[in-house]
């Protein structure tokens, strides 16, 4: 078991991800409305939230104190004398106009009854914070059950916000497969996150990606003192019977359950030593840990751990004869894989790309096991149809290493695969799983300007729903069926309507960045301006979803955004003409021209001038193989 050194510490930060809920929390302690519950589980930025909230106003805050419930008022000390009745303290805390109570579910009974006395009696707003799974006083309870104040459950941070906190401060940022990676394993505790970002840091398993500006992390999870914490009661567990479930699951989860089977975990072994199949597992045993939580079994009979955290964990911790007689030969992964890629080619048969159903996958990219070209082809097609570009150039990379190591062994490999990926991108003639990687990578990159070290040729679209997404509908007339067909027929007469429509069955369906691009015709064809900026909106929301993706239609929708002055200069500096020369032909100072372009480049999401180029030309940016042709209606 290897320890983590000491997590380096990282810059603050910003807060991110919660614009509704700050919203509805500074509007929960405004006009006549008495506050506000925020609960959810450890880690998940509750005291953040509400601390955001109130900057700026007058508000008085407290906290409840782990181990003082024998303390009467021990929590509203700072606001109360030393001795005083729950009447006179309701008559103290009049005044008080926002109360913001943190830690909820630690007040002692005095303090916990004097908040629900605020709640019923004053005009005090409150803003209460309570940590889920915790044992809340029943008077701080019945603040929600019995309707006083409105709760607001706080979910998980979104992925792409994910994204901007581990960027921040790191100088390189994390590639698409590690950031998925962090984003499981902190399953929303932020807490937990940050520690791992820190324990990172100079990590030896971290490495730069060829071609890009990112880093990698493949191997083993760091046992910092959070992630001890957070599986203290997984690694306690001394039941032989439950350890063995536990790890087996770790090395080779999903596992079957056979409810007619034998109750141990003794199996039959091949002459080689090894198991000669899945053992059964210890029913009795299993059924102790799912009424713990600690194991979940699907609708299918399959067995996985229940928090993502726990696989790396209970790995790391084995010992290596343990590890070594648990673990899977790289070929036993071979089923599993090919099970992965059959729902993931079904679904892209049925036009919905909402799930993926790939853990395997993710567990061997993850642990720095090479994955086949083919599988690694498929993964970065699926990432790319979900609008996710950078993730399906990260997956294409992993098929391309994985066919360089084959070729030219280790020794090799990372310089093979380097040259691959910084390779003119152009589609290569014939079948095969690296030919498939490459042309993955070759198609995600032209849509992705962060990956601007590849040179991209304008092709003409092959896929009859590129002309749809490229404006010229009437070239797929006939070809396509469904939502995609739907598409083509509202963009040839300009419905707006139908277009949203469309956009909304695409974003249902799993498909983004086409539905970002649907909604931006959208916002073109509609003739109420009110339905066009909704649309425009809508539009914006998804294409921030889609990793930096830009396409025709979603620089339509950039430059939509940009004052007519800053068009008229992006689109001459797009040209190649200086700032002196934009401001000479405009009549305009050469400082004006500058700021113009600074926010134009805010707007576009662009670093700099050489990105307006490619965020204005209307032309297509590579070839797709032909997706849609043959889809059943929709």
């Amino acid at each position: 078991m290897r320890d983590a050194v000491a997590p380096e510490p990282l810059p603050l930060w910003p807060f991110t991800g919660r614009e509704d809920e700050l919203r509805l929390v500074r509007r929960s302690s405004a006009g006549a409305r008495r506050g506000l519950v925020v609960t959810g589980p450890p880690g998940r930025g509750k005291t953040r939230l509400v601390t955001e909230a109130v900057r700026g106003t007058d508000c008085a805050r407290i906290a409840g104190i782990p181990q003082a419930h024998r303390m009467p008022f021990a929590a509203f000390a700072p606001l109360l004398p030393e001795s005083v009745t729950l009447h006179r303290a309701v008559r103290l805390l009049s005044g008080v106009r926002t109360l913001l109570v943190d830690d909820a579910h630690l007040l002692d009974d005095s303090s916990a009854a004097l908040v629900h006395q605020l709640a019923v009696r004053s005009d005090t707003r409150l803003l209460i914070v309570v940590t889920d799974g915790a044992p809340v006083p029943a008077a701080v309870s019945r603040l929600w059950t019995g309707e006083l104040l409105p709760r607001l459950p706080l979910g998980p941070l979104p992925r792409e916000e994910t994204v901007r906190l581990v960027t921040v401060g790191a100088g390189r940022a994390p590639e698409p497969l590690t950031v998925n990676r962090l984003h499981r394993l902190a399953d929303g505790d932020l807490r937990l996150l940050r520690e791992l970002l820190g324990a990172l840091r100079g990590h030896e398993d971290l490495t730069p990606v060829p071609g890009t500006d990112e880093w990698a992390w493949r191997g083993p999870v760091p046992l910092t003192p959070a992630v001890r914490e957070h599986t203290a009661h997984l690694l306690t567990r001394t039941d032989p019977g439950e350890r063995e479930t536990l790890d087996r699951l770790a090395f080779a989860e999903p596992l079957p359950v056979e409810l007619d089977g034998p109750t141990g975990p003794e199996h039959p072994m091949n002459p080689a030593g090894r198991p000669a199949g899945p053992a059964p597992l210890d029913l009795a045993a299993l059924e102790r840990l799912e009424d713990d939580g600690l194991v979940h079994v699907d609708g299918r009979g399959a067995v996985r751990l229940a928090h993502p955290l726990h696989g790396p964990v209970l790995r790391a911790a084995a010992g290596g004869l343990r590890a070594r007689r648990l673990a899977r030969a790289p070929e036993e992964y071979g089923p599993a894989l090919d099970a992965e890629a059959a729902a993931l080619t079904a679904l892209i048969g049925q036009a919905d790309v909402r799930t993926v159903p790939a853990p395997v996958g993710d567990w061997l990219v993850a642990e720095g096991v090479p994955v086949p070209a083919g599988y690694a082809a498929l993964r970065a097609r699926y990432a790319r149809l979900r609008g996710e570009v950078r993730e399906a150039a990260a997956w294409a990379r992993e098929g391309l290493c994985t066919t360089a190591s084959a070729r030219s062994g280790p020794a090799e490999a990372e310089a093979e695969a380097e040259a691959e990926a910084e390779a003119e991108a152009e589609v290569e003639v014939g079948a095969g799983a690296a030919a498939e990687a490459r042309a993955e990578l070759a198609l995600a990159e032209a849509q992705s300007p962060a990956l601007a070290s590849v040179r991209h040729p304008a092709h003409a679209p092959h896929d009859p729903y590129d002309a749809v997404r490229l404006g010229a509908p009437e070239r797929a007339a006939g070809r396509l069926t469904g939502v995609f067909a739907a598409h083509a027929d509202a963009l040839t007469h300009a419905d707006g309507p139908a277009l949203d429509r469309a956009a909304g069955e695409l974003e249902r369906r799993g498909f983004l960045l086409f539905s970002a691009e649907a909604y931006a015709q959208a916002a073109a064809a509609h003739r109420d301006p009110g339905a066009a900026r909704t649309a425009r909106t809508r539009a914006v929301a998804l294409a921030r979803r889609c990793q930096g993706a830009r396409t025709p239609a979603l620089a339509a929708l950039a430059l939509g955004e940009l004052t007519a002055r800053q068009r008229q200069i992006v689109t001459l500096a797009a040209t190649g003409l200086s700032n002196r020369q934009i401001a000479e032909r405009l009549t305009l100072s050469i400082r004006t021209v500058g700021n113009h372009l600074y926010s134009a480049y805010t707007r576009l999401g662009a670093s700099d001038r050489t990105a307006l180029p490619r965020l204005t030309d209307p032309r297509p940016t590579g070839p797709r193989p032909a997706e849609f042709q043959e889809k059943q209606p929709a």
